[in-house]
């Protein structure tokens, strides 16, 4: 799944686990919900890692 559905599936377990007393179902979404940061800071370095290498490649028209 994606980012903000992971974190969102997280929050909602949270929530429904503390509301229940539930301690199992809680530890699940807050596990999902460091998921969904855990895929969001990957996908943040990939992204500046692609920006890194093509800011060195010479554009068009550039020599």
């Amino acid at each position: 799944m994606g980012e903000w559905t992971d974190k969102a599936k997280g929050k909602v377990k949270e929530v429904a686990g503390v509301a229940s007393g539930d301690r199992e179902l809680e530890a699940e979404g807050k596990r999902d919900s460091a998921k969904g940061a855990i895929k969001g800071k990957i996908e943040d370095a990939k992204r500046a890692i692609k920006d890194a290498v093509d800011s060195d490649k010479p554009r068009r028209g550039e020599p």
